[in-house]
C-alpha cells in the first residue's frame, strides 16, 4: 500500500481552501454585487440566474456536477478524480460566502472588474498550484478537443467558449458589463501566472524525458505551434539512452503541455525553467533586429 504523505497533503488542502476562498469572496463580494459578469462556469451560473431567477450558486454546484459526469464518462476514473475534490468542495464555499453577504467595493466598476480579475486570479493559481482543477470549462474544452475538435487546441477551445458566454453577457447586460468582463478576465490570466511563476519571467524552457516522445513532439508542433529540439542523452543511474525534448512557450502552454503529459505519461520527467528573454522568431519572441 502506497504511504500516505501527510505534509504534502496538509499543504494540499491549505492551498486548496486559501484558493476557495479568495475566488468565493472575489464572486460574492465583487462581483454579483456590482453586477459583474466573467467567463466559465461562474459566468453560465449568473447569467442563468439573471434569465430564470434561480440562486446562481446552486447552478453553479449542479453544472459542476455535471462537467464533473462527463469528464467522468469520456475521459476516464483518473481525469475525474482530479477534478473531484474542488467540483464538490468549491460550491459549497460559494454558498457559505454568498450568505454571508460580506461586503466590499460598490460603485466603482473598473475598479471591481481589477479587484475581481487579481483576487480570483491568486485564488484560481494557489489551486492550479498544487496540481487541483476547478472541472469548469477548461474540462468541457478538454472534451470537446478529445472527442469532436481533435484539430483545435485546448487552449483555442477555451478561448472560444469564454468568447461566446461573455458576448452572452453582453447581449444580457450591455456591452459595458461585457467589457468590464474581458478587462477582468486578462487581469485574471495575469494573476494565474504570476502565482504560478513569479514576476520574472513571461517565457518558459520545458525540457521532457518520457517514452511517448514522439506523442508529445507532435502535441507541441500541432497542437500548442511551438518548435521542438531533441536530444540523446544517457542516464546515470540506468545507464540507458534516452530522449529528451526541449521547447520554449509561455506559461499557459507550458501548463497545457504539462497536462497532455500527465494524461500520456504519469512517469515522465518535466523540467521547467524560467527565461529571461529569448531573441529569434516565434510567437512572443523578441526580435534580434530591435537591439542592433
Amino acid at each position: 500500500m502506497k504511504k500516505i504523505d501527510c505534509k504534502k497533503l496538509t499543504l494540499d488542502l491549505l492551498f486548496l481552501i486559501a484558493g476557495c476562498i479568495l475566488c468565493a469572496f472575489a464572486t460574492t463580494s465583487i462581483l454579483k454585487t456590482n453586477g459583474l459578469i466573467t467567463g466559465g462556469i461562474t459566468g453560465v451560473s449568473i447569467i442563468i440566474d439573471k434569465l430564470l431567477h434561480v440562486k446562481y450558486t446552486y447552478i453553479y454546484y449542479a453544472l459542476s456536477i455535471l462537467v464533473l459526469t462527463i469528464a467522468w464518462v469520456t475521459l476516464g476514473k483518473r481525469e475525474g478524480l482530479k477534478i473531484i475534490t474542488l467540483s464538490l468542495l468549491f460550491p459549497v464555499i460559494l454558498i457559505v460566502f454568498d450568505r454571508l453577504k460580506v461586503s466590499s467595493i460598490q460603485g466603482d466598476l473598473m475598479l471591481a472588474s481589477i479587484y475581481y480579475g487579481i483576487i480570483s486570479g491568486l485564488g484560481c493559481g494557489l489551486i492550479l498550484k498544487r496540481g487541483f482543477s476547478f472541472g469548469g470549462t477548461d474540462t468541457l474544452a478538454k472534451i470537446l478537443h478529445h472527442k469532436i475538435f481533435p484539430f483545435i487546441s485546448i487552449s483555442e477551445i477555451l478561448l472560444g467558449i469564454d468568447a461566446v458566454i461573455i458576448i452572452s453577457s453582453a447581449i444580457i447586460y450591455g456591452m459595458n458589463i461585457a467589457m468590464y468582463a474581458v478587462i477582468s478576465e486578462i487581469i485574471f490570466m495575469k494573476a494565474i501566472d504570476t502565482v504560478l511563476f513569479g514576476f520574472g519571467s513571461k517565457k518558459v524552457q520545458i525540457e521532457i524525458i518520457s517514452d511517448k516522445h514522439e506523442e508529445i513532439t507532435d502535441y507541441i508542433l500541432h497542437k500548442i505551434k511551438r518548435g521542438v529540439s531533441t536530444y540523446q542523452i544517457r542516464g546515470g543511474y540506468m545507464n540507458q539512452t534516452r530522449i529528451k525534448l526541449v521547447t520554449i512557450c509561455s506559461p499557459r502552454e507550458s501548463m497545457l503541455i504539462k497536462r497532455f503529459i500527465a494524461n500520456k505519461d504519469v512517469n515522465a520527467f518535466v523540467n521547467v525553467i524560467s527565461v529571461i528573454s529569448v531573441w529569434g522568431k516565434g510567437v512572443g519572441f523578441d526580435s534580434l533586429i530591435d537591439d542592433v
